[in-house]
C-alpha cells in the first residue's frame, strides 16, 4: 500500500512543476491574462513572486515553512478562483485554480496531521 507521505510528496511536486510552468514557460499568457482582468503590472509580478516563495517552502523539512507555504497558495487559489468567477470565466479556464486549492489544501491537511 502506498504511505500518505508518498502521495503528499508527489502533490507538492505537482504543485511546484504547475505553478513553475505557468510562471516561466506560460508568462505570456500569464500577463495576458492579468492585463485582461485589469489588474497592475506589479501585482501580477506580486503574485508570481509569492506562487513561487510558497511553492519552493513547499518542500521544507520544516513543517510550519509547508504550512505557511500551502496556505500560501491555498489563499492565492481562491482568489484566482474568485476572479475567474467574478470575469464570468469557462470551467476550463478556472479548472487549475480549484485543482490547485484542492492540492494545496490536502497538503495542508496532512502537515496539520503529522
Amino acid at each position: 500500500m502506498i504511505s500518505m507521505v508518498y502521495i503528499v510528496e508527489v502533490f507538492k511536486i505537482i504543485a511546484t512543476v504547475a505553478i513553475f510552468f505557468v510562471w516561466f514557460v506560460r508568462y505570456k499568457n500569464v500577463k495576458a491574462e492579468f492585463k485582461r482582468y485589469g489588474y497592475p503590472r506589479w501585482f501580477r509580478d506580486l503574485i508570481g513572486i509569492m506562487k513561487i516563495s510558497f511553492c519552493i517552502m513547499l518542500h521544507s523539512s520544516i513543517n510550519e515553512v509547508v504550512t505557511i507555504g500551502s496556505l500560501g497558495i491555498s489563499v492565492l487559489m481562491m482568489g484566482a478562483f474568485f476572479t475567474h468567477m467574478r470575469m464570468k470565466n469557462s470551467f476550463r479556464e478556472y479548472i487549475a485554480s480549484l485543482a490547485m486549492l484542492a492540492i494545496s489544501g490536502l497538503i495542508l491537511l496532512y502537515t496539520f496531521i503529522i
